[in-house]
Parts: C-alpha cells; sequence; structure tokens
C-alpha cells in the first residue's frame, strides 16, 4: 500500500519543492527522462539538500513519521546515490545507525552491494527521496532481504502515485509511506500559479499512461 503522512504535510511539502525548483514542469517541452519516458515533470529532490531549511524539515517530517509507525529499533538504510544525504539526516534525528545500498555490488574490493555494518538479527527502515516505478527503488529491499534482512518499510519524500508502483510494492510486499504526491503537487502548483489550469489536464493524462504519453 501506498499512502501519504498526512494532508498538511502533503501540501507543504510540494509547495517546498516548487519553491526551492526541486520540481520542474514543463508539459510545453517535456523532459526524456533515463527509461526514454516523455515526461512534463522533472523531480531533482537532491536539491533540497543545498538548502539547510528545507533539508531540515524533510528530515525532521520523516523521522516523525517513521516513530509513529516502526518506533525506534531499526537502523536507517538510504538507497544510492539520491536518498544517501536524506537518509544520513533522517538517521542523525533519530539518532540511529545508518547504512546505504548500491544499486548493484561493487565491481573491485569486498564486491560490497550495503555500505556500513549491518548485522543479520538488525531491521531495517529504507528512505527514498523520488517513487517513480519502484522498481529500482524495491532492488535494494530485495539485497537486504537476500542478506536476510527484515525490512519493515519504505518511507520517501515524493511519489508520482503510478499504478505499477502499487503493483510492485504489492508483489514485493513493502508498504510506502511518502510526505507528498503528485496530486498534491499539481493542487500547489496551480494555486501558486506555477502552471497554467489549461495545462492540469497534460499533467494528469501523462500520469495515467506515461510510457505512451507524447507531448501534443
Amino acid at each position: 500500500m501506498l499512502m501519504i503522512y498526512d494532508q498538511e504535510t502533503a501540501h507543504k511539502t510540494a509547495k517546498s519543492l516548487l519553491q526551492i525548483n526541486a520540481i520542474k514542469l514543463n508539459p510545453k517541452n517535456p523532459f526524456t527522462w533515463a527509461s526514454g519516458w516523455k515526461s512534463p515533470i522533472y523531480c531533482d529532490n537532491r536539491i533540497a539538500l543545498s538548502h539547510p531549511e528545507t533539508r531540515t524539515c524533510l528530515a525532521q517530517k520523516i523521522a516523525e513519521q517513521a516513530q509513529k509507525i516502526y518506533g525506534e529499533e531499526y537502523v536507517v538504510a538510504g538507497v544510492a546515490t539520491g536518498a544517501i544525504g536524506i537518509g544520513m539526516l533522517v538517521a542523525d534525528v533519530l539518532n540511529a545507525p545508518f547504512i546505504y545500498v548500491r544499486p548493484e555490488p561493487k565491481s573491485h574490493g569486498r564486491q560490497n552491494q550495503i555500505e556500513g555494518q549491518l548485522d543479520p538479527d538488525q531491521k531495517v527502515l529504507v528512505i527514498e527521496d523520488l517513487i517513480s516505478t519502484g522498481k529500482s527503488r524495491l532492488n535494494a529491499v530485495q539485497a537486504l532481504k537476500k542478506e536476510g534482512i527484515e525490512v519493515l518499510g519504505m518511507l520517501g519524500l515524493f511519489d508520482y502515485g503510478f499504478d505499477l508502483a502499487v503493483d510492485n510494492f504489492k508483489a514485493e510486499n513493502i508498504q510506502l509511506h511518502t510526505l507528498s504526491d503528485y496530486d498534491h503537487l499539481i493542487i500547489e502548483a496551480e494555486k501558486s500559479n506555477y502552471i497554467e489550469a489549461h495545462q492540469i489536464s497534460v499533467l494528469k493524462s501523462w500520469r495515467r499512461s506515461p510510457s505512451e504519453w507524447q507531448p501534443a
């Protein structure tokens, strides 16, 4: 199941990400993702790390959410590379151990995929900055499970809300909670005149079928 933390936090997070230009909307001249998808939106939540007030607020909100849902006895894991920064900040707020998980094992040295000290009997909470289809993020979960580690769930900053992501998280039996999502972003973007009213339908149509969407 994919869930947002609460309505107030969802709106404030979306507004903050827009204000620091971490999220860019351009339905007229869409971006091209690494997957080849054409998209009217591009999120780079790592930009938040350059804004002390924003990053502190986001880390505190995720930590607050983590404590509310999972308590305090776990290791925090950031997914490399985008969530290493925010994951470390969350771990610091929680005073919890921190590790990070690479997309794949290193080809040299100890050939680690999981970096940091982690014992088999410890539980792990995964932190992400952005969830699209969920596949690459769930790769980190699979790497932890392969080592016999219990993964409590995943917390993130922002979720596109794709049906495919819902299916992927369900298949992996992992619950995802995020501070904000695409629907709240569109509301805040329209309220702040970041986008024009007629562009809303374009943004909504893209989200329904992102792999097939093409600009008009």
